[in-house]
């Protein structure tokens, strides 16, 4: 039967309202971020760029998410780190291409829009941005009601680059006796959440605001460490013609996302001792009594990137890292796998 009065959107849960408060408030952050390849402003159906500059450009993109480390500021209240987290993570995996970043799009979705809620999340996307020079261009401000718990969003990005195609990074390079440098990442970055959850809230019976003197902070202080970006030690290196490979250390940690930059028959070698863990990363093994296989693929162990340097080069590379102010351990050597095998992560 038709309704007996009017139904407007609001009845049905969809504040327009609210959403014009919260594209106010994107708007003024995301302007901020703005260089001249900008051609439009936030509003527009579709955001324009304007590419300069390259001879032979070769666009570099990807997509991810924050996990269920948004879990994390849900329960803390805490939304201005999370989208830090995905432009940098979604930075990292440009830049072991060679790509600078050139702009960023984010989605942003919630049951119930709160304007200041997806204000404190877009501070923080526009904080990656500008810290690695990438315009915040555009995105989208969902609201869907039903569709999420209360209090609860989710949040996701997506990143272009460029790179001239004769400078772009693929790895083909890399030869035996090259050398793996790790660079510490600030804690689990994004993966590994879900499990990470389980252990500190269930298994030990940890709240987000229990301090533990192992860590020297409180559980949520821990787990919002923010993912950091590594653009720069990239791009330098990089510059120099001093790198070979590089690979983001994210979901399926060393033991999985080392291989995908290495050519066919070429294993990487990897020395446990040469960095210390961690103690969140040792603190989880231990509630989870975990067995090293299934705990080496689910976190990054305190390794963020891993850099292939030629073996020559090592000298100018740890230099130019030292200038940097860039804090890196000598953790493997690639070497030659046995006919017929594939790629693949060997630890010693």
């Amino acid at each position: 039967m038709p309704a007996t009065k009017a139904v407007r959107y609001q009845d049905a849960g969809v504040s327009i309202p609210e959403a014009d408060r919260a594209v106010a408030r994107i708007r003024k952050l995301a302007r901020a971020t703005f260089h001249p390849g900008v051609l439009t402003d936030i509003g527009s159906f579709g955001a324009g760029f304007r590419l300069s500059g390259y001879k032979a450009p070769v666009l570099v993109s990807s997509a991810d998410g924050v996990g269920t480390k948004l879990k994390l500021a849900f329960l803390t209240g805490r939304h201005d780190t999370v989208g830090e987290d995905l432009v940098n993570h979604c930075v990292n995996d440009i830049a072991v291409q060679g790509a600078v970043p050139l702009f960023f799009l984010d989605y942003f979705a919630a049951g119930k829009l709160d304007a200041e809620v997806a204000a404190r999340v877009v501070e923080g996307l526009a904080r990656g941005c500008a810290s690695n020079g990438c315009a915040l261009i555009g995105g989208e401000t969902a609201e869907m009601p039903g569709f999420y718990a209360p209090g609860e969003y989710d949040l996701a990005g997506f990143i272009v680059g460029a790179v001239e195609r004769r400078r772009l990074l693929t790895g083909a390079s890399i030869r035996p006796g090259d050398v793996l440098l790790g660079l510490p990442s600030t804690g689990l970055h994004t993966n590994g959440y879900s499990l990470a959850r389980k252990l500190l809230f269930e298994v030990a019976g940890y709240g987000p605001g229990t301090f533990l003197a192992e860590l020297g902070c409180t559980v949520a202080d821990e787990l919002l460490k923010v993912h950091r970006s590594y653009l720069c030690a990239i791009q330098s290196l990089h510059a120099k013609r001093l790198l070979g490979g590089a690979a983001h250390i994210t979901g399926g940690g060393i033991t999985d996302n080392t291989p995908r930059i290495l050519p066919a028959g070429l294993a990487a070698e990897i020395d446990t001792s040469a960095w210390t863990v961690p103690p969140v990363f040792k603190l989880l093994k231990r509630l989870g009594k975990a067995p090293g296989s299934d705990y080496r693929r689910t976190f990054n162990l305190g390794i963020g990137m891993i850099l292939v340097v030629p073996r020559t080069k090592l000298a100018r590379a740890g230099a130019l890292l030292d200038r940097l102010g860039e804090e890196h351990y000598r953790i493997g050597r690639v070497i030659e796998t046995p006919r017929g095998a594939t790629s693949r992560v060997i630890y010693r």
